[in-house]
């Protein structure tokens, strides 16, 4: 028995009388396929001939299917969205790849990138999980992982350092204007500390102030880095925050550094992955980190 299909009519032909059958009107109908009135009519005339069927009443002043054509248009939709549905099966789809973050990690310095990543590679399609969780490779379906720490991350899994933990103190510049920043201990209780989870500020003190801080401090505290960066923009207090966190807002003018020192973390930012899981796009993605912490280190003042 042949699987050949029966006769078929002109391809060209059912594509006009759909795009005519919905708009009811050769003129509508010409706009859409780019083609002349005439060419449309034409098409359709041709349709009729070759099905010895009359598919349309020509009106006054519009189109009406006969019997036949509403009879004829239903079957002709479907057959032309499988055909569609097929075509589009053939072209290749995004690569899926899940990154595993912390929350702030995505909000100040993965999310303001990505523009730049998606348009040149439209070819990947990131799904970002952002949470303060250790997301696991397998039961999340993760790819890639950002995590503050320090290896050893586990047996099987690569590492890559993406930047370390450098610790700065920023606020807005209206909280400064027309002062000076402070100089001593009892001077900084003058003035709202912003804290994250990580509670850096006493270490932060004693080190840039050699002395352990012994003045009653005005606080807020909130659960996320980004919270609390977001809180000094604007102009609630002094933040401590990872200087590749806030080097944006620096550059522009949204938030200030204080003073200059520099307090390295307990632990730094890594790329971690499976070593059994090698494709080009995870080398890819892990290629433009690279590349963009490594531009970003460049642009830092020495």
């Amino acid at each position: 028995m042949s699987d050949a299909p029966g006769r078929l009519p002109s391809l060209n032909g059912l594509k006009v009388f759909e795009v005519a059958a919905r708009h009811l009107n050769f003129r509508l109908a010409s706009e859409e396929l780019g083609v002349t009135q005439g060419a449309v009519a034409q098409q359709i005339r041709g349709l009729e001939a070759e099905l010895g069927v009359k598919l349309f009443e020509r009106l006054p002043r519009m189109l009406a299917l006969t019997g036949e054509g509403r009879a004829y248009i239903a079957d002709v939709r479907r057959a032309l969205e499988i055909i569609a549905r097929a075509t589009d099966g053939l072209k290749p789809q995004p690569v899926r790849l899940t990154i595993s973050t912390t929350p702030s990690f995505a909000s100040k310095w993965l999310i303001p990138r990505l523009p730049d990543f998606t348009s040149r590679h439209r070819d990947l399609d990131l799904h970002i999980l952002a949470t303060d969780r250790m997301s696991n490779f397998q039961a999340d379906g993760v790819d890639l992982a950002v995590r503050y720490g320090r290896p050893p991350f586990g047996a099987g899994l690569a590492v890559e350092l993406l930047f370390e933990q450098e610790t700065i103190a920023v606020c807005s510049p209206r909280l400064m204007a027309g002062g000076e920043a402070p100089e001593t201990a009892e001077a900084l209780a003058d003035y709202t500390l912003l804290h994250d989870a990580h509670n850096f500020w006493p270490e932060f003190i004693e080190r840039h102030f050699g002395e352990s801080p012994q003045a009653a401090f005005k606080g807020i505290s909130f659960n996320q880095t980004s919270h609390a960066i977001e809180a000094a923009i604007a102009g609630q207090g002094i933040v401590l925050a990872n200087s590749n966190f806030v080097a944006q807002d620096i550059a522009e003018g949204r938030l200030i550094r204080i003073f200059e020192a520099v307090m390295p973390g307990p632990s730094d930012f890594y790329l971690v992955w499976p070593r059994y899981r090698k494709s080009l796009g995870l080398q890819t993605v892990i290629a433009w980190l690279s590349d963009e912490a490594k531009k970003e280190r460049e642009r830092a003042p020495s």
